[in-house]
């Protein structure tokens, strides 16, 4: 017999019944704090045992102690040897799923298909939350959707623009002038991602994998609640979770921000051509981006609060930037924006960023 005494709000409580269950065995729960002579069995408790703080746990009214104690007779196996319960002996399943994963990224949708390898019942939940500009965009997480599948068709088509202007030089006669298309680009990477992400869809319907597209967020320690974009939830549990969630970019946090820039998550669906651009940054994805917009014949400006690529060689990152210059990209160095607004000139609603100087 098994007895636990303790409050069942308490994490410690909680994480013993944790083991136990895990153990396929079920727990008698005494709550103190709830008893109409909560003193008295703690007056008890302590004449018995010594032991005043809960939970206190009791196998086969043998004292094991509280959550510490508990956690380690479990992983010498002494709890099993208490229980006979062989230790090799696998626990008969009492979730939905073996394994579900939060995210439908490269890290995610790699973890399912290892899993489902083994035979282990899958689930996949991948929800992108819409940018202030209302894009989103399906399976496959960043790389695939926003990131560095996108950023390598685009720099493609400028090199495809170099070659061509490189061409005459090689006896190529170009009679009529070259104009780059953003639409004609922005809609063929597009098409190209589609096809990946059903590709994606495909694959784990192949492997019995159960993909949902919706929201998932913690209930409990093996519970998980589903909301989709209709705002439907579902409960689900699992016996194990991977949080495979990934990173989005972050705004600037000034006025104006959300409702005048874009990030990279906006840029390769943009539904025009950026014209003359301003990045605010200097990580490598904001050098990538510049660079690829220049390479597209924009004129581009870097903002740079302070070195570039922070956290990788200095001697590189100066030569980089040094390149980029050459290449026309203008720099403006400790400089970070505090407000983004519009302003009319000459019948043109351009964008004005006003902006503070580091010391």
């Amino acid at each position: 017999m098994l007895q636990i005494l303790g409050e069942l709000h308490f994490y410690s409580s909680m994480q013993v019944k944790e083991i136990f269950s895990s153990m396929g065995v079920a727990c008698f729960t005494v709550e103190v704090g709830q008893a109409a002579d909560e003193q008295g069995i703690q007056e008890v408790l302590y004449e018995l045992t010594r032991w005043r703080s809960v939970p206190c746990v009791f196998v086969k009214q043998q004292l094991i102690g509280g959550w510490e104690e508990t956690l380690q007779a479990h992983k010498e196996g002494k709890l099993h040897a208490l229980l006979e319960i062989n230790k090799g002996t696998p626990v008969m399943n009492t979730y939905d799923y073996d394994l579900i994963i939060l995210g439908g990224g490269s890290g995610g949708l790699a973890a399912a298909k290892e899993a489902a390898k083994y035979e282990k019942k899958v689930m996949v939940l991948d929800f992108v939350s819409p940018t202030p500009r209302g894009n989103r965009w399906g399976l496959g997480g960043t790389c695939v959707n926003v990131g560095c599948i996108p950023k390598k068709l685009m720099h493609q088509a400028t090199l495809l623009g170099k070659a061509l202007n490189d061409a005459c030089i090689f006896g190529w006669e170009i009679k009529q002038q070259v104009h780059h298309n953003w639409n004609s680009l922005r809609d063929c990477i597009q098409e190209y991602i589609a096809s990946l992400n059903w590709n994606y869809g495909v694959s784990l319907r192949e492997n019995s994998i159960t993909y949902m597209n919706a929201y998932g967020e913690f209930v409990g320690s093996h519970k998980i609640k589903a909301k989709d974009s209709k705002g439907k939830e579902t409960f689900y549990t699992a016996e194990v979770f991977i949080i495979s969630t990934g990173e989005r970019p972050m705004y600037l946090g000034i006025p104006g921000d959300k409702e005048y820039c874009i990030t990279s998550d906006d840029l390769f669906s943009f539904p025009y051509c950026p014209g003359k651009t301003l990045i605010v940054g200097a990580s490598y994805v904001a050098l990538e981006c510049a660079g690829i917009l220049a390479g597209l014949g924009l004129e581009v400006t870097v903002m740079v609060r302070s070195v570039l690529l922070r956290g990788f060689d200095q001697q590189m990152a100066n030569k980089i930037g040094d390149h980029m210059e050459e290449s026309g990209i203008k720099f403006i160095r400790h400089f970070v924006p505090t407000k983004v607004g519009s302003v009319l000139q000459k019948e043109h609603l351009n964008l004005r960023v006003i902006t503070s100087k580091m010391q």
